[in-house]
């Protein structure tokens, strides 16, 4: 009897045991579903736009952006004109992210006295994991409104408010290769309701290319580049370039650039008369980019 009890408790003891050990089933199951969560690529750029152009990043739900792009004249005026120091343009500018995929924003630059405003969304957005998808492709739309109290020039031509207007649209693809590399495209159309002359067409056709490098772990390398493919060639017209680097100083964003385009919306900077790099006709500027959580992330 007293064996019997003795057996009956050692089964019950391995039972238990056998009972609490891990199953390797479940083990490979939780490795399968860890596996099947989707990572979204974060950080392709530091901020919105590259330099001038947009960027295929995106501001986050509830986070508005307080820009500053300012612009010193061209380098070529040499001393007397403090290599462009004494003269200056800027655009104070106002973006907000709605969704993780949708942001809206508004600007005013002292070129043309001009207000803009645009609306941003992703449709896709680099992920890998459970959904992988190796590009981010996102849609700008903007409006421009010219302030200037004559925007014709020509006396028998009156400024009405449909004068002062202008538009672009662009689709951005872009991809982060690694952490220290990014690369977009940006087929962009812009329209002016009106030009300085007939051999000027009302709309635009442009390819913009953009890129980022990150050198540090708080410093990159900037560039963005439009090619105009229906511009009529002339000698003040030439495709915008610039070229900056990015200084990440907690909720700030600093960049110092050189540009030889004046505007810094897309309508301006591929519409108007930009310098020639090669003749010293590039201006040093610098944008900055201070960030507010208007909605705090537990309210998200």
């Amino acid at each position: 009897m007293r064996i019997s009890i003795y057996i009956l408790l050692v089964l019950c003891l391995a039972g238990q045991a056998q009972a609490q050990k891990k199953d390797p089933n479940e083990d490979l199951l939780n490795l399968l579903g860890d596996a099947q969560t989707t990572e979204h690529v974060q950080y392709a750029f530091k901020s919105p736009r590259v330099i001038n152009s947009h960027s295929m990043e995106m501001l986050h739900k509830g986070t508005m952006d307080f820009r500053i792009l300012h612009r010193f004249g061209p380098v070529s005026g040499g001393a007397y004109q403090l290599f462009g120091l004494d003269q200056a343009s800027m655009r104070l500018g106002l973006d907000y992210g709605i969704s993780p995929n949708f942001m809206v924003g508004v600007g005013r630059s002292t070129s043309k006295k001009e207000v803009d405003g645009f609306i941003k969304y992703r449709f896709l957005w680099q992920s890998t994991g459970k959904r992988t998808m190796p590009i981010s492709l996102v849609w700008v739309s903007g409006i421009t409104i010219n302030g200037l109290k004559d925007v014709t020039g020509v006396e028998a031509i009156p400024t009405t408010f449909s004068r002062r207007l202008g538009y672009y649209h662009s689709i951005i693809l872009g991809r982060k290769f690694n952490e220290w590399l990014t690369v977009q495209c940006a087929p962009t159309l812009v329209h002016n309701n009106i030009v300085e002359n007939n051999l000027t067409p009302n709309d635009l056709f442009a390819i913009g290319f953009g890129g980022r490098v990150k050198v540090t772990k708080r410093m990159a390398i900037t560039w963005d580049y439009s090619y105009l493919l229906n511009r009529f060639p002339t000698n003040v017209n030439y495709n915008p370039l610039s070229i900056g680097v990015d200084i990440e100083t907690g909720g700030h964003v600093f960049q110092l650039h050189f540009s030889n385009a004046v505007g810094m919306n897309e309508r301006a900077f591929i519409s108007d008369a930009n310098g020639n790099w090669f003749k010293g006709q590039i201006r040093f500027g610098f944008n900055l980019s201070r960030i507010f959580q208007i909605v705090k992330p537990q309210e998200l």
